[in-house]
């Protein structure tokens, strides 16, 4: 603690490594409330993992139970509002409701001088009975404006109950304790009123705010929420909780996609345009959406497009000497005066339709607030003719299934390689910050990756010790996307996680690669103990509680949730994807996968140097290089291969799998032992 809280002090940022359970969190942040308090500044602290977010409000109660502290639980809009609308429509219904409540606060006010001037005129003040007419009409004008926004316009009754009513209870109710947003929906339901937006202005100067990675990595997001605040970011302490995920969350934070849909609606919206920019608009974005359609039909072989499903499957389209496949596909199929100017008419004109349909909404005359597709579109298009070459940018391809009508369409995505590009500028201008994790190693790799300059680095204890590792690879099939309703390989999958329930002593925790993945095998997987499955919106707090209260249970969850911190992932042979098992007890270092697209345009198959040729269908469109065995080499060869990074780490790690002696279990087809040389 106090090594923190003397770099807060000289203003350095701090890299914190801990194992799980050993209090980082107080650790990190019992010396940025201090320095805060005494400096004047606020501290924010944020995670991406749910059940992170309940630990902080554990901690930050017990903090306040010794000493007070203002403290506020923020939460996206998406989860808190009243009358579920999206953020434009309720940014929309906002400024009507506030012009009604401007307006009837005038009338409010001219009919108490109306009263004082009718007073005056009685008592025989002819200027006053003057002053009074001209009062009554504007108060005529006023009450008209008034019930014309009330009969014709649409207004957030929840969000104009905050502005005419007393919200000094609530405030009063909200620093009393450390309140979940639950709580503040709950009580703000209950008093008509809308939690988001009193949570929004109960921020402005408090002593700590809980939120997300995406209120502080989103650029737009976080310029807003420092307004909230009422900070400048030079008067924020960050404290990043489970920071290895920084770098990922960057990435995703500041990737842009478009796809072939949004392209055709933006197609449709200006059919219905009467403007002499629309020859323009159309012929910009026609070209770009053929272009896209031309770059991933020709990626296809024989029976590529049969094979394609929901999931978006990357097609490679950058090139080593030019520019990449999409874009030249578009510059080889344009005509016209200048695409240039053509797109900048695009862009002014979606614009303008945006304007159209707020005003249109705030008025009445659309149900819902509509977005401009041509905005949308015509931007994106800007953004890729400009940025697509840059350095850090990776144009990716991308194509999946419509389950409703069973057609292939396609995506055009910007994608951010270098997280440093987006996290910089955060970790420059705020005063200071903390990235604690148990993963964090080598500090210098961590450093670079994220653009943190000269950090102090702390790094306590063993993460884990050996004696509470057991790791198990199975032989058994690749979890390919096509393959995983094929009975065969369910019942395999099956009957290995229940020989690994039964090898381990203890609760198991099974990752899936997906919900969907862990409910199948909750239900097809058969043991003495007591099952438990982790669904997706479902609080987890009193399935976790169940879960550790017992010895023998088994949790099925996926991959991607909440629940990895801290177990020992026991995985099977390598392919596109993997099913895990863990103990609650122990742990192992996770794979991150990197971001690397999975089908060329070439029909060429590429080869790595471990005789393995790229997995054409990877289980979805997530940062993904994983090898699947070259046909030229028989699956029973004994040896096998992956490739993968190890995050934030960028060298690559190669593993190694070579068979030990075969156990007599019917069920299982031999035992595996794995090492990890540096490649």
């Amino acid at each position: 603690m106090g090594t923190i809280y003397e770099a807060l002090g000289e203003g350095r940022d701090v890299l914190f490594e801990g194992a799980c359970g050993t209090g980082k969190t107080l650790a990190s942040l019992v010396p940025a409330l201090e320095h805060a308090r005494e400096t004047g500044k606020t501290v924010v602290i944020t995670t991406n993992v749910h059940q992170q977010m309940r630990q902080f409000v554990a901690d930050a109660r017990a903090i306040t139970e010794q000493e007070r502290l203002r403290a506020v639980v923020f939460r996206g809009k998406g989860s808190m509002c009243h009358i579920d609308v999206d953020y434009e429509e309720c940014q929309a219904l906002r400024d009507t409701t506030r012009d009604l409540v401007d307006v009837e606060g005038d009338i409010a006010d001219l009919e108490q001088r109306e009263g004082e001037l009718l007073e005056e005129g009685q008592s025989g003040d002819t200027q006053a009975m003057e002053a009074r007419s001209a009062v009554v009409d504007e108060l005529r004008n006023l009450q008209d404006e008034r019930d014309e926004i009330r009969e014709e316009r649409s207004v957030c009754d929840h969000y104009y109950r905050n502005l005419t009513v007393d919200t000094d209870a609530f405030y009063a109710w909200l620093y009393d304790d450390v309140r979940t947003p639950d709580d503040v929906y709950e009580y703000a339901h209950e008093q008509g009123m809308c939690g988001y937006e009193l949570l929004k202005e109960g921020m402005d100067g408090v002593d700590l705010v809980v939120c997300n990675y995406h209120h502080l990595l989103d650029p737009t997001i976080r310029e807003q929420f420092f307004r909230w605040l009422g900070r400048d970011p030079e008067d924020v302490v960050a404290v990043f909780d489970e920071a290895h995920n920084v770098e990922s969350a960057a990435r995703d934070h500041a990737r842009r996609t478009l796809t072939e849909n949004t392209l055709a609606q933006a197609l449709e919206e200006l059919e219905g345009v009467e403007d002499p920019r629309v020859e323009a608009a159309t012929n910009v974005l026609e070209t770009f959406r053929d272009a896209l359609v031309e770059t991933y039909e020709d990626s296809f072989g024989f029976g590529d497009r049969e094979a394609v499903d929901d999931h978006w499957e990357d097609v490679t389209i950058a090139n080593p000497d030019r520019r990449d496949d999409l874009t030249l596909a578009f510059l080889q199929g344009y005509s016209g005066p200048g695409f240039h100017a053509e797109l900048d008419d695009a862009v002014d004109l979606g614009r303008e339709l945006d304007e159209q349909y707020v005003e249109q909404f705030k008025d009445g005359e659309l149900d819902t607030r509509k977005e401009c597709q041509t905005l949308q579109a015509a931007t994106f298009l800007a953004d890729w003719l400009a940025e697509s070459d840059d350095a850090g940018q990776y144009p990716v391809v991308s194509v999946r299934r419509d389950e409703s009508t069973d057609e292939v369409y396609g995506r055009a995505e910007l994608y951010t390689c270098i997280p440093e590009q987006v996290t910089r500028s955060l970790f420059d201008d705020l005063h200071a910050a903390v990235l604690m994790s148990a993963t964090l190693r080598p500090f210098d790799v961590t450093e670079d990756v994220v653009g943190l300059s000269d950090p102090v680095t702390m790094a306590y204890g063993a993460q884990f010790p050996e004696e509470r590792r057991r790791t198990y690879a199975v032989d058994g099939p690749a979890l390919f996307a096509s393959q995983r309703d094929d009975p065969q390989t369910q019942r395999t999958i099956a009957r290995t996680l229940e020989d690994v329930v039964r090898f381990t002593p203890g609760n198991t925790l099974v990752f899936c690669p997906s919900y969907s993945e862990a409910e199948r095998y909750h239900d097809m997987v058969a043991v003495s103990g007591t099952r438990y499955l982790d669904e997706p919106g479902k609080q987890a707090r009193d399935l976790r509680a169940a879960f550790t209260r017992g010895d023998d249970g088994v949790l099925f969850t996926s991959l991607w949730g909440r629940w990895p911190k801290g177990s020992v992932t026991t995985a099977t042979t390598p392919g596109p994807s993997w099913s895990s098992a863990s103990r609650t007890r122990t742990s192992t270092t996770g794979w991150t996968p990197s971001r690397t697209p999975t089908r060329r345009r070439s029909a060429t198959a590429r080869t790595t140097p471990g005789g393995a040729t790229p997995s054409r269908y990877p289980r979805s469109g997530r940062p993904a290089r994983r090898w699947a065995e070259s046909s030229a080499r028989p699956r029973t060869s004994g040896r096998a291969s992956c490739w993968t990074s190890v995050t934030p780490r960028p060298p690559r790690w190669r593993c190694t799998i070579t068979p030990c002696a075969a156990r007599s279990r019917p069920r299982s087809a031999g035992r595996w032992s794995t090492s990890i040389p540096r490649s």
